[in-house]
């Protein structure tokens, strides 16, 4: 009921999105806000041509980061939650860390690792890593020890206290931090794929369409941006249901 829902209100909301957008095109009367009555129809031929390679690949380099980032973070919010000695330690460095808008070290990581496609990838990455690095910690740091010692005096090895608590525990919370910060991963996904690359949806946008005027063509990268992150935080959304329904039942 939830996810239908959902659903529901994601259709809703494109059509308020696509009404608002029409009144304020006939408001504004000029070739640089086209109607989506225009563009919606251009989208969808450009999707099965060129624009969908710039989907691809920019779709490609948000999940090579989604991937590295909890690969990395899981483990490691894991380890501070648990262990108090580590994170008093690195306590102080991921207070200073987190808030800083990893934006800023996108000139740095282009000197240290070049204009590469991996070097886009690991500034999502790093967003990415600190929102599911602190979520996890705290969610591993609030964990009653009475439940851990109770699991463990049942004869549970570290096998077990994976699957019945830490898992349970942390698996949400991951999904919900990789949810949240969906946003802001394609927003910096935008400005990152605007410098010396041939494919990307930031790329198309600025450099192919908005510098030589192709408006129409310009909403219709965007529109596919935005297609894009809905549809990774839906997926990360649904999978979150998934896991939340399979938890409570075992």
């Amino acid at each position: 009921m939830k996810k239908k829902a959902t659903l529901a209100g994601a259709v809703t909301g494109t059509l308020m999105l696509l009404g608002g957008w029409w009144l304020v095109a006939v408001i504004v009367n000029r070739p640089i806000l086209p109607s989506p009555f225009t563009v919606v129809p251009l989208f969808f031929t450009s999707f099965f041509n060129e624009l969908g390679l710039h989907f691809l690949a920019s779709g490609a380099r948000v999940m090579a980061a989604i991937t590295i980032a909890t690969l990395l973070a899981a483990p490691a919010g894991l380890a501070l939650g648990q262990i108090a000695l580590l994170d008093r330690i690195a306590g102080p460095l991921i207070a200073i860390a987190y808030p800083i808008p990893k934006i800023i070290f996108l000139p740095v990581i282009y000197v240290l690792m070049g204009i590469t496609d991996l070097s886009k990838i690991t500034l999502i990455a790093l967003i990415i890593f600190f929102q599911i690095l602190v979520v996890v910690r705290d969610e591993a740091a609030g964990l009653k020890k009475e439940l851990i010692l109770s699991v463990q005096s049942l004869g549970a090895g570290r096998l077990a206290l994976f699957r019945y608590v830490y898992l349970p525990a942390c698996v949400p919370a991951v999904l919900t931090a990789l949810r949240v910060s969906t946003g802001t991963a394609i927003a910096v996904l935008f400005i990152a794929e605007q410098s010396l690359t041939e494919y990307g949806l930031g790329y198309y946008i600025v450099v192919e369409t908005y510098q030589i005027l192709l408006y129409k063509e310009m909403y219709t990268g965007i529109m596919a941006m935005g297609l894009l992150g809905v549809a990774i935080y839906f997926v990360i959304y649904a999978i979150e249901l998934k896991v939340n329904k399979h938890l409570y039942i075992n």
